[in-house]
């Protein structure tokens, strides 16, 4: 029988709390949660008391250190992500980190370069990848059903002013970053994971020095045109359009964390998994990080040091179009000092 993964969870954030809390939803059979770790022990200690795993640290180190973790999960914001990463790489261990997997394109390249270096599994928990309305997409992607595609466009769009992270330059704050990784990581799946041609990208930038809302027309080749647009200060219709020459396909809202497939108006819902009522989420849909972590074990499993879902080469080419995006809109953030 194959054993179950053991996965240690880096920080005690809100993002942490919901994949751990998935994860517990799953088979004990198949994958443990071992070990979680914080800069403050108190957090890990209430974290770990809380999600019943056996050890917290107070240093992510001794977590990359403990020989019982098999994988480990990354969750602190993005701007910790590129020496987290470096850190359980050296230390030997599997990686699935949180998106975006960095800030700059060169932070990952660094990180992509480290695990093949290494010979380690790493990949960016872009998890909308892995929930079956998005699998059906690519299925009638696949088998032709739109015909050829010549449009696709995608909106991500919350009322997030209010929201300290979201607002916060020195974290990397924003909507591009955030949000609009998943429009681009949208289009790109649709594109074949293609280099686009061209990018024209125009943004109004927030007081504090983040991007506010964010437009971005792509042309890639054979003349799929792509547009999305992101925004921290107005709600948007959150959805994404696949227009081919034989139909259109449609995630209606939700388009990060999916759980409809409209394809020329006939509707197919994709429920999620059940979950105890005494489990509590941050953020919507949370229950489908079931579906990543499901799909790291395969890969492991199976003894891949990369996912064919979301692969390393694709996460660096979603950095190079997030970059090239701030640099025409003129948005810096400290990283790209180094």
């Amino acid at each position: 029988m194959e054993k179950a993964l053991r996965w240690g969870i880096l920080s005690a954030g809100c993002i942490s709390h919901d994949f751990t809390t998935a994860l517990r939803s799953l088979p004990r059979s198949e994958h443990q949660i071992v070990a979680v770790a914080a800069r403050d022990l108190s957090r890990a200690q209430d974290f770990a008391k809380r999600h019943e795993i056996p050890k917290s640290y107070d240093s992510y180190e001794q977590l990359m250190k403990d020989p019982d973790v098999d994988v480990v999960y990354v969750g602190p914001q993005h701007p910790q992500h590129v020496g987290a990463v470096l850190q359980c790489l050296a230390a030997g261990k599997p990686v699935l980190c949180e998106k975006p997997l960095g800030v700059t394109a060169a932070e990952v390249r660094e990180m992509v370069a480290a695990a093949r270096a290494r010979g380690l599994f790493l990949m960016e928990a872009i998890w909308t990848r892995f929930f079956p309305a998005t699998e059906a997409l690519r299925a009638l992607l696949c088998q032709g059903t739109l015909g050829e595609v010549r449009v696709i466009h995608a909106e991500f769009g919350i009322d997030g002013l209010s929201v300290d992270r979201c607002t916060d330059w020195e974290q990397a704050g924003g909507g591009l970053l955030d949000l609009g990784i998943y429009c681009v990581q949208h289009i790109s799946m649709v594109a074949g994971g293609q280099r686009p041609e061209k990018i024209h990208a125009v943004g109004l930038l927030h007081e504090k020095g983040v991007d506010d809302t964010v437009t971005v027309i792509l042309r890639y080749p054979g003349g799929l045109q792509a547009s999305f647009s992101c925004s921290i200060a107005t709600e948007l219709s959150n959805s994404l359009s696949v227009f081919g020459i034989k139909g259109k396909a449609e995630i209606p809202s939700t388009m990060w964390c999916p759980t409809e497939l409209v394809v020329n108006e006939k509707s197919t819902k994709f429920p999620l998994p059940k979950v105890a009522d005494s489990e509590r989420f941050n953020y919507t849909n949370s229950i489908g990080m079931v579906y990543e972590a499901q799909h790291v074990r395969q890969c492991l499993l199976q003894g891949l040091k990369e996912s064919p879902v979301m692969p390393l080469a694709e996460s660096e080419l979603l950095a190079d179009i997030l970059e090239e995006v701030r640099r025409q809109i003129g948005l810096r953030f400290l990283q790209d000092r180094n």
